[in-house]
């Protein structure tokens, strides 16, 4: 052991001269750390401490001198290396929330009640460093030192980095300052994750005291950090200034600092909402009855404070901001290298959704603009990107939730009507059209030629296009085959018969037409030619057998025949301009493992839209039935989801692949437990009213031109020849604590794997999640 007291050993480590971070990663290597962990560890105790007091020092001196920074930069790096170790090791962990014996803040006279915890300490310091006048921020005043800004009287809101959300002044950027804020970011996130060496658990009362600390009223400087993080974030242009290829002339040093400013603020926004109303009624939670005086609501500063954005210009700034950004790497692929390529859109997607979730106001903002639509398509450009590579499944999912999201909300249908005229290069077919082509014709080309383990996300794209369905005015005849396709190769007999949930995907397509028919029959021939031409079909669906070898020979067909949903269609072959194909992922990359997503009946509830407009739930009426028991008629999309719907993740693939080895087997009382529920009737009064006069037209004028038979459907009309319309239903996205763990997860998932210079996290033991490689 070395004695604390011994100021020429310690200083060694902060002292020296001016090292990098990577350096400090280098000279310290992990077997070390853990060694003094093991066998010294009062000296490593000692080095914690010690660091955090220079930290301290360095916060309330305002680093005036160069050698001030520079212990202060070296004790913050050394910091960064350290604490994951701490963290993996379970002994270790309470280290940071406890006092140091005899060191009072006051120099060790006052009584050690007064100490704060050493973690407390830690990140009021970094929180005043990142405010240090001539360290982090531009000075104010115009001064000799002896007159130097005193670091307890300033004003940090006068301090903003960046113009933007509630701040108009844009300081002169400095490249000193942005590298000096990345390293001090950098050591908070390191600070918060150990969030990572937990294992993930569904007790949403499991809060990471670091981010507790760092967003509550304690951090006096909780609105300016906040304001300066979300500002440089949404404020960032990677294009150089407008100029193409101005980023390969000088380096780009802000990059740096959006990405850390951007992974900071979505983890202290790790905020389980579902809960957040009140506390459980039910007990469950794990403080007493004392500890409930608090109004619930967010006491994390940080949500608070988004929640309460709202001014337009505000909103206007942000989704302008975060658009840019997500569409840089679609304007990539137009001038190859012309701006500087960035990499954390996953994070900016996570900071979208804790938008939309948090702050309602901003998701009405963005569903009133057609803006929407400048978030819609770089999300189906990556879900297309992405669909072949396991190790973005993350992605994938990130995607398709806030676009279930937008979805439960009437304005986004209405948007999709746009006509989409940029040309994004994708590799899927050419078509002329508007914004829910687009959405329809990447959800098929994900179904039919994704990987695997997107399986559980069908549920979820297929429920977005029935969201938006009542209010798709025209589809063009590319998307209307697709979904066709799509009801085609789900509603063979050995997909159907093959798992306990398939059938759903089924009543979800069958929902999609009867929308557009009642509702939007009139701009949508090319759909109802569609019908007409497969309408074998949906015969083949009402005369479904039932019986149980029908069932047995159902199955046998898929040992035979070949997927019919990788079947490609005739017109499939012309690909949009400059399209490269979803490439899998590079072998060797590194991915980490995902929490199960709820089913799909967790993660909604059923709203049903009024003629006014407005909606009203319908879960309880709905929850209440027997399983046998018919639901009302708004609710027969397929049985009334009960338990076995939500099979998690896993049991899902044993489902469809193991059900042959006899763990589920189909019975007839089961096909006609969900086969009678089958929305049929508009369809099939539709093709009784339609296919003879069709058939009459090509007899009577020989024709086997398609344009004279759209002519003749768009002509025509079904008014009082269809049943009543069927009441909309809309299911909307409800928070649950599933969801959050499954954001916890994949959030830090992106951070481990994007911290690789330096590595902050690797060889390290985290538990959150499993670390693959592919």
């Amino acid at each position: 052991p070395v004695e604390a007291t011994d100021d020429a050993f310690w200083d060694q480590f902060w002292a020296d001269t001016a090292t990098s971070v990577q350096d400090v990663f280098a000279l310290v290597p992990a077997a070390e750390i853990r060694a003094v962990r093991e066998e010294s560890p009062s000296n490593l105790a000692t080095l914690c401490y010690k660091a955090v007091e220079k930290l301290v020092q360095g916060a309330e001196s305002g680093c005036h001198t160069e050698k001030e920074r520079q212990i202060v930069l070296n004790c913050c790096r050394l910091l960064t290396r350290i604490l994951p170790y701490i963290f993996e090791d379970p002994d270790w962990r309470g280290f940071f929330w406890s006092t140091v014996p005899g060191a009072g803040r006051g120099g060790g006279d006052e009584d050690d009640e007064n100490a704060r915890p050493l973690a407390e300490s830690l990140l009021l310091a970094v929180t005043d460093l990142l405010f240090c006048p001539d360290f982090t921020v531009q000075s104010h005043r115009r001064s000799t030192v002896d007159t130097a800004e005193d670091i307890h009287s300033i004003d940090s809101c006068e301090y903003i980095w960046e113009a933007g959300v509630g701040f108009a002044h844009s300081p002169q950027p400095n490249y000193i300052h942005d590298l000096n804020r990345t390293e001090l970011l950098k050591l908070l996130l390191t600070c918060f994750s150990e969030a990572m060496y937990l294992p993930p658990s569904s007790d949403s009362s499991n809060t990471n005291p670091w981010v507790q600390f760092f967003c509550s009223t304690e951090n006096r400087h909780a609105l300016p950090l906040f304001t300066s993080l979300l500002n440089v974030v949404c404020a960032y242009d990677p294009v150089g200034y407008g100029i193409p290829y101005n980023h390969l002339l000088f380096s780009d040093y802000r990059e740096p600092l959006v990405e850390e400013a951007a992974q900071v603020l979505i983890v202290t926004l790790d905020y389980d909402s579902s809960t957040s109303s009140s506390p459980t009624v039910d007990g469950t939670t794990t403080g007493t009855a004392m500890d409930d005086v608090d109004p619930p609501g967010p006491d994390n500063l940080f949500v608070n404070y988004l929640s309460r954005i709202h001014r337009e210009e505000d909103f206007q700034f942000i989704l302008k901001g975060v658009a840019r950004l997500l569409s840089n790497p679609l304007v990539q692929t137009y001038l190859p290298n012309s701006a500087k390529k960035i990499q954390f859109h996953q994070e900016l997607l996570v900071l979208f959704w804790k938008l939309c979730d948090f702050n309602k106001k901003f998701l009405f903002f963005v569903l009133k603009s057609s803006d929407v639509l400048d978030i819609l398509v770089p999300i189906l450009y990556f879900l297309n990107d992405a669909r072949a590579d396991q190790s973005r499944v993350g992605l994938m999912h990130i995607g398709v939730f806030i676009l279930l999201l937008l979805s439960g909300e009437r304005n986004f249908g209405v948007r999709l009507n746009k006509p989409y005229s940029v040309r994004v290069p994708m590799d899927i077919p050419v078509f002329t059209g508007t914004h829910a082509d687009l959405l329809i014709v990447v959800f098929h080309k994900i179904i039919t030629s994704g990987h695997q383990r997107l399986q559980p996300l069908f549920d979820c794209l297929l429920t977005i296009v029935v969201n938006v369905s009542p209010y798709l005015k025209s589809l063009s005849m590319v998307a209307a085959n697709k979904l066709l396709h799509l009801l085609e190769a789900f509603s063979t007999t050995w997909f159907l018969f093959s798992a306990v949930q398939n059938h759903h995907l089924v009543f979800f397509l069958l929902e999609v037409f009867n929308n557009i028919i009642q509702y939007q029959f009139d701009g949508n021939s090319n759909l109802v030619y569609a019908v007409i031409r497969k309408r074998n079909v949906f015969h083949q669906l009402a005369n479904l057998p039932t019986d149980s070898q029908s069932i047995q020979k159902g199955l046998q067909r898929k040992k035979k025949t070949p997927e019919p949903i990788s079947r490609t269609n005739s017109q499939d072959g012309v690909s949009m301009e400059g399209s490269r194909p979803a490439a899998p992922a590079e072998p060797g990359t590194l991915k980490t493992s995902l929490v199960a997503t709820p089913g799909i009946d967790k993660l909604t509830e059923k709203s049903q839209v009024s003629e006014d407009g407005t909606m009203r739930s319908l879960e309880p009426e709905a929850s209440q039935l027997s399983p046998e028991g018919n639901p009302p008629a708004a609710l027969s999309d397929g049985e009334p989801w009960s338990g076995e719907a939500s099979h998690s993740r896993r049991d899902r693939r044993r489902l469809s692949s193991a059900s042959s080895s006899g763990q589920w087997t189909p019975t007839p009382d089961w096909v006609m437990s969900w086969k009678s529920k089958l929305p049929l009737q508009t369809i099939m009064r539709l093709l009784q009213v339609l296919v003879p006069q069709v058939e009459k037209i090509c007899i009577d004028k020989g024709l086997t031109d398609e344009s004279e038979i759209l002519k003749f459907l768009q002509h025509g009309t079904l008014v009082g020849l269809l049943p009543v319309p069927h009441p909309i239903l809309i299911r909307k996205y409800q928070a649950n604590s599933g969801t959050a763990m499954w954001f916890r997860t994949y959030m830090w998932g992106v951070i481990y794997l994007r911290n690789v210079d330096p590595p902050i996290w690797y060889d390290t033991d985290v538990k959150l999640f499993e670390i693959q490689r592919v």
